[in-house]
């Protein structure tokens, strides 16, 4: 039997993005009519932004406006940001993003840990604030900012995409309507038009807030020549649902307004968006953020209007993991809820309610243990005498305590040498367990790791930590003449991870 098979071999990753399933809802949707959702969260950084991100730096590029090197700079409530710290780390632009500071921090996180700079702004300044500052940034330095809500190559790169594959996906079949929110306008208005044009008979439909009805309520947005907002809009309100509503009409999605591009407008409660989220994980297994769930609100809203066999599809804008720190997943807890405790208790082994004595390992025969040898002794001496490297920590690669303790001394800008025991550099000959022995010999202490300053022995994790809270280390730091960050407050034991830290 012949076999065919697709194409999934790409130059870059920049060649996944797009070409997102289409996925039938089966216990949420009403009996009497289809309900799809077009699963974003299948772009390589989890969003639909990952294709305005590609499209509009292409744009600029075969414009001329972004040169090889340049800063790029967008305001963003993460998903934005995030797809152009993939577009631009795989095209080799820096990056810098402003974000309001109340968005989540998992967001930040992962910008920053694909190589972009976040500047925070006041969240007092909403969305406009944020914007402000990276037009502000861009003028003084010079930056190539993207202005994905006045940016044409975004609604383009939705036209030539995001409504295609819909168009392939019901190429034999009617499409009732279409949901989606608005956020930048560039989904909106890119596909609207595609689908008015060769699909009239689909209704398209677009969800806002309830408690913020800024498109719905028909006030026009106060603008600057060039597009951006002047202002806030009048009717904008704080709401639940981050990315999907600015405080302003983005100029892509005041176009399509002004097209006649949108059949309706449904206000969505943002307890309701919350719960539908919740379910769509539930029962359907798919774990989208709050927008999807605001989205789909407005598509269960219009399944009410429509015929028996009617096919509704709904965008589904991101990822679920986005949204760990917000209210989304406020209910979840990190530790075993009651009836996960029964479960635990029903079985008798491995249980944190029954104390278990560990059975020590029996002792290695004389002439198998490792011993302090005069090389490894040598080593260990000169190695914590070096007044060119006064912090050395005797470690492990993947040692939890260890991990800890070098991320205190990243936080606390710590300069130190590690010695790591079960690096490759050390098991030749078992380098490692022979100094090993030999610190054991120095210390009286057998545990990893053990840290020295000053070629004075501090201790271990836990030795370190106190040794910070007394003074001590920061002393045996001033002694040996090692620069660090002299004012910084923190705990040390936050550094251990949550499973360690004291209860």
């Amino acid at each position: 039997m012949a076999v065919t098979r697709l194409n999934t071999r790409y130059d870059d990753i920049l060649g996944t993005i797009g070409r997102t399933p289409v996925v039938r809802l089966n216990r949420i949707a009403p009996s009497h009519v289809n309900v799809f959702v077009k699963l974003e969260a299948f772009n390589p950084m989890g969003s639909v932004k990952d294709r305005l991100a590609l499209g509009v730096i292409e744009r600029a590029e075969q414009d001329g406006v972004l040169r090889p090197g340049q800063t790029v700079i967008e305001a963003t409530s993460g998903n934005t940001g995030i797809g152009l710290a993939m577009v631009c780390a795989a095209k080799g632009y820096p990056l810098v993003v402003t974000m309001a500071e109340n968005f989540s921090v998992e967001r930040r996180r992962l910008m920053r840990f694909l190589g972009a700079r976040v500047v925070l702004t006041p969240a007092a300044q909403k969305g406009s604030g944020m914007l402000a500052k990276a037009q502000e940034l861009a003028e003084k330095h010079g930056w190539f900012l993207a202005r994905q809500f006045e940016n044409e190559a975004n609604a383009d790169v939705h036209s030539r995409t995001t409504a295609m594959e819909i168009l392939e996906d019901f190429w034999n079949t009617r499409l009732d309507a279409w949901v989606t929110g608005y956020g930048s306008g560039g989904t909106l208005k890119g596909v609207a038009r595609v689908l008015r044009a060769q699909r009239p008979q689909t209704r398209i439909v677009v969800c806002e807030p309830d408690n913020s009805q800024v498109l719905g309520s028909g006030i026009p947005q106060p603008r600057a020549p060039d597009g951006t907002p002047a202002a806030s809009h009048p009717r904008f309100r704080p709401h639940a649902v981050q990315g999907w509503a600015p405080d302003f009409i983005p100029k892509l999605a005041a176009d399509a307004v002004e097209q006649a591009l949108i059949d309706r407008i449904v206000p969505i409660n943002g307890t309701e968006a919350l719960q539908l989220a919740r379910r769509l994980a539930t029962d359907e297994g798919i774990l989208a953020g709050i927008s999807g769930g605001a989205t789909l609100a407005g598509a269960l809203e219009i399944c009410r209007e429509l015929p028996a066999g009617a096919n509704v599809l709904c965008m589904l804008p991101d990822t679920g993991e986005r949204y760990l720190s917000t209210p989304l997943f406020a209910d979840v807890p990190a530790d075993m809820t009651d009836e996960e405790l029964e479960i635990a208790r029903s079985t008798p082994g491995c249980r944190f309610d029954t104390p278990v004595t560990p059975a020590l390992p029996a002792a290695a025969p004389e002439a198998a243990r490792v011993t302090a040898d005069a090389e490894s002794i040598a080593f260990v001496a000169g190695t914590v005498a070096d007044a060119r490297q006064p912090v050395v920590l005797f470690a492990l690669e993947w040692c939890e305590f260890c991990w800890s303790l070098r991320r205190m001394f990243a936080r606390l800008r710590i300069p130190y040498r590690s010695i790591d025991l079960d690096s490759v550099e050390y098991q030749s000959d078992d380098r490692g367990g022979r100094i090993r022995s030999a610190l054991a010999a120095r210390t009286t202490v057998t545990t990893i790791p053990q840290l020295f300053v000053g070629g004075e022995f501090v201790g271990g994790c836990t030795d370190a930590f106190d040794a910070w809270r007394s003074g001590r280390l920061q002393a045996l730091l001033e002694t040996a003449g090692v620069d660090f960050d002299r004012s910084a407050s923190v705990d040390p034991y936050s550094f251990l991870p949550g499973w360690l830290q004291p209860r």
